[in-house]
């Protein structure tokens, strides 16, 4: 009996043009600086906005991608990524290799800013050269963290859920008992988007600054947690792109 037919054959073709998760490779590098400028400035465009459009994604995604890949995953649309979520595991650890390994790695590329800072760019650099600024109370808890965001095209259509999820069983897998993320307060999509999946506030750092918000992890194999593997994505709930 002939099975399938116009319909099923729609639906084949358009899995196959879905864009798929898989983990970062090195030749991801570009587009990953790319779509974090591009979503860097309270999840719009940070392109132009300081003097090296590399600024960003020096401080938010280059870090993760050279020190922690295996935590790195890409939502590639078939030609290149179009998002992306990337973490650690053990964010003490990442504040020690940030100071020890990745700003030895940028050396000369950018100056020590003025204490205390004056300009916005001066705030970023202060960010760059502090990394114990990622030291809070709540990390025996929540000793992981993300970052996650999506070219506009993308979002809203549940690549976000997915990219999470998939990013939430790695860590768990790697041993993290609970994931948090750091997100600048008048970033409201992005605080939606996390407390749709799960996300509750930990701490406000201070009034309009930044609102940490963080999701216990469920040990691998247990009853309710995602697989989370690479693969073809799918729809769900609205995402909306992280602030750095």
């Amino acid at each position: 009996m002939t099975t399938g037919g116009p319909i099923a054959e729609h639906a084949r073709k358009a899995d196959e043009s879905s864009p798929v998760i898989r983990f970062y490779q090195e030749r991801d590098l570009a587009a990953v600086y790319a779509i974090c400028v591009q979503t860097a400035d309270g999840g719009g465009d940070a392109r132009g906005k300081y003097r090296s459009d590399d600024l960003m994604p020096d401080l938010f995604a280059g870090p993760y991608v050279f020190g922690e890949p295996q935590l790195a995953f890409v939502l590639d649309d078939g030609n290149h990524p179009v998002g992306y979520v990337l973490g650690t595991a053990d964010t003490a650890a990442f504040a020690r290799a940030y100071r020890e390994r990745w700003i030895p790695r940028l050396a000369g590329r950018y100056p020590v800013p003025p204490q205390p800072p004056v300009t916005p760019e001066d705030q970023m650099l202060a960010l760059h050269y502090r990394p114990e600024r990622l030291l809070w109370p709540g990390l025996l808890d929540y000793p992981a963290h993300l970052h996650i965001d999506l070219l506009p095209a993308f979002q809203g259509a549940g690549y976000g859920r997915r990219l999470l999820e998939t990013f939430a069983a790695a860590a768990a897998r790697a041993g993290a008992v609970g994931v948090h993320v750091c997100v600048v307060a008048g970033n409201v999509n992005a605080i939606g988007f996390y407390r749709r999946l799960g996300f509750g506030t930990l701490m406000v750092d201070e009034p309009g600054g930044v609102i940490y918000l963080g999701r216990k992890l469920l040990p691998p194999g247990t009853r309710g947690q995602p697989e989370g593997q690479p693969g073809r994505s799918g729809r769900g709930s609205p995402d909306a792109a992280e602030a750095a």
